[in-house]
């Protein structure tokens, strides 16, 4: 074990807390968040306003998440660079990350046109859905360089056990682009168009201020050493953590796109219900991560330095915070639900239709409890090409399920897939756990 991984203190309960509870509440703003975007443009009495801004944000966020890989391969290779005292390495981690995240959202801003016509091909919307949307994603488009660039920054302060500084980055982002909602929509009436015009604003600030919290690599030279910066072979070794986690990641956006998509086919009132409902499902996932993260964080150190006794531990104790959050989500779900649909949407036909469905969101914590802690552990350890192949496998039972369930229960059996698929994903990982602590033995 490494000078650096015993100086990283011990693997317990109050260090599992201490990395996780800022992750925690940070990531429970993003929902919290998503819940404002939908009671903001719900106030306005229609069913229009909510599905555009939900099928305009999971468009966009599926369009993000693709480079999703940033955060994750990030985590990974800086905690490992970390657990082997590799200082230099952390440095140009940061750099590469954030020359991928500019490029990236360039790119994306460059091909909007076609590829928000092709989303909107595929969903077949209403006429006023579409404009809306329309609208919403040609605003917030520009903000996709920042957007992108912060997943490595959050990644990067992540690995290094600095969650109170990423607790401050999205309570910033969010605290701002909330009161910007409030502002724009219900102040001066810009609707949709207020909705998109508030994150835009909000994401450009928070690259500011991430970059604020990574000054210290910034006043050394190592983060400009171009020659550890272009490295082949860790050049390589990144390329390949992040096409396999790129297309695990896009495996995961195709499931919860198609499943928005296969909703507006069902009807506005339908798509508006599944959108207020999907803000349960991202208030666990996002409470969720704040275990898994640091899962990563400490997987990703103690495989560095090779402390398999470490990692196991990590994994155990990471893994038992987690159930306790899912069986909390549960019981606040099956008791506070109905109330929770009722302050994010004006419209009682849509309220209706999220109360039909809502047993889904009570038991997709515990359902998905494996599955996201699970994902945490192979994230830290780099284990990608497990990843990948278990996501494959989970999405080909997605499709099955999909194809067999949708015409004969409809929108029940749409939830009962995407469930599905959270199940799958925690089995087949489970099932490769072993090889991560042969490797790190």
């Amino acid at each position: 074990m490494t000078e650096t991984a015993r100086r990283a203190g011990p693997v317990s309960h109050g260090r599992v807390l201490q990395i996780a509870l800022p992750i925690v509440i940070s990531n429970a703003t993003v929902p919290i968040l998503g819940a404002v975007d939908t009671a903001v443009v719900g106030q306005i009495g229609l069913a229009a306003p909510i599905g555009a801004v939900g099928l305009g944000a999971v468009v966009l966020t599926a369009l993000y998440w693709v480079f999703g890989f940033l955060r994750m391969g990030t985590v990974g290779l800086t905690g490992q660079a970390l657990g082997a005292g590799d200082r230099a390495e952390v440095a140009a981690l940061l750099t590469r990350a954030l020359m991928i995240g500019l490029g990236a959202g360039a790119g994306l801003i460059l091909l909007q046109v076609p590829l928000f016509r092709g989303a909107l091909l595929i969903a077949p919307a209403s006429g006023d859905v579409e404009a809306l949307t329309r609208e919403y994603m040609a605003i917030r488009v520009w903000s996709a360089p920042a957007a992108i660039a912060i997943y490595g920054i959050t990644g990067w302060l992540i690995a290094q056990e600095r969650t109170r500084a990423v607790l401050a980055l999205q309570l910033w982002m969010n605290g701002l682009n909330i009161g910007l909602d409030l502002w724009f929509v219900l102040g001066l009436g810009w609707s949709v168009q207020g909705v998109a015009l508030a994150t835009f604003l909000a994401e450009w600030s928070g690259l500011a201020l991430g970059l604020w919290f990574c000054r210290a690599a910034f006043s050394v030279p190592d983060w400009r050493d171009w020659a550890q910066v272009f490295d082949r072979a860790r050049l390589g070794r990144m390329l390949v953590v992040n096409t396999d986690i790129l297309i695990r990641s896009l495996l995961l956006q195709a499931m919860f796109v198609s499943f928005m998509f296969f909703g507006s086919g069902l009807g506005d009132v339908t798509l508006a219900g599944n959108q207020v409902l999907m803000q349960f499902l991202m208030i666990t996932a996002y409470a969720m991560d704040g275990f898994a993260f640091a899962a990563e964080a400490m997987v990703g150190r103690a495989l560095g330095a090779r402390a398999r006794d470490r990692l196991r531990r990590a994994v155990v104790l990471t893994g038992l915070w987690g159930l306790g959050t899912s069986l909390a989500l549960v019981l606040g779900f099956a008791l506070a639900g109905g109330a929770i649909i009722d302050a994010m949407a004006k419209s009682e036909p849509v309220r209706a239709e999220a109360r039909v469905y809502l047993p889904y969101m009570v038991a997709a914590p515990l359902l998905g409890w494996a599955a996201w802690m699970l994902d945490g552990v192979f994230i830290g350890a780099t284990a990608t090409r497990d990843m990948r192949n278990m996501m494959m496998v989970s999405f080909g039972i997605y499709a099955a399920a999909l194809a067999l369930l949708l015409p004969w229960l409809g929108n029940h059996g749409l939830w009962l897939a995407l469930l599905l698929s959270f199940v799958a994903r925690g089995v087949t990982l489970g099932l490769r756990y072993r090889a991560l602590e042969r490797a790190a033995a």
